[in-house]
């Protein structure tokens, strides 16, 4: 690992994942706060574009009856990071996020009862937020029940942030957004996958 940084209490250096990395700093700061959960990627293809990172964490839930070896009730949950630097972020932009949001939904779920839940989460990196983006933004819930919710539920989170400016607005559900406050220390996670995974790692 990067010299003169240390994995989190309770993780060995042995343990610590491989993972790309970055030129950009922040975004190699936050690849590192992130390596513990999620599977990374640099310059991801999708629709025609490029994100600077993408991330990848799955979940598998199970409920045993007495025994291991017994099962039942197996649930999978995903969460797919998308982060990019922008020189620009509007309201526009991210309500093309949303809709490309649907769209992954409907091409990379596949929808049955192991199905529980899939967080399409989108990051972008600009130098400011402006005032309308932070209202849309801290105000945004995009949640759609699949079959009634009989196969579980998708979620699209936004998340805006101006490293340079130490700002940052993140949708209810973003829960990955304190990944992005590299100015200080993380918090304590209560929410969504990836506070679920840090939970069990950092303490």
């Amino acid at each position: 690992m990067p010299e003169g940084r240390d994995a989190p209490e309770g993780v060995a250096d042995a343990d610590v994942p491989a993972r790309p990395e970055w030129e950009d700093d922040y975004l190699d700061e936050v690849a590192e706060r992130l390596q513990y959960s999620f599977d990374l990627e640099r310059e991801f293809a999708l629709d025609g574009g490029v994100w600077d990172l993408y991330g990848e964490l799955n979940l598998e839930r199970q409920k045993y009856f007495l025994h291991p070896a017994i099962s039942y009730g197996r649930h999978d949950s995903d969460e797919h990071l998308f982060v990019r630097r922008a020189d620009a972020v509007s309201v526009a932009d991210l309500e093309a996020l949303v809709e490309r949001g649907h769209r992954l939904a409907d091409e990379w779920i596949e929808a049955n009862e192991r199905h529980y839940s899939t967080e399409f989460t989108f990051v972008l990196a600009a130098p400011e937020i402006p005032d309308d983006v932070r209202a849309f933004v801290s105000g945004f819930r995009e949640r759609t029940l699949l079959k009634y919710g009989y196969f579980g539920h998708y979620e699209v989170n936004l998340v805006a942030v101006a490293p340079e400016r130490e700002a940052l607005v993140a949708s209810e559900e973003a829960d990955v957004a304190d990944a992005f406050r590299t100015w200080r220390a993380p918090e304590e996670r209560e929410r969504g996958l990836f506070g679920r995974v840090a939970d069990a790692i950092f303490g």
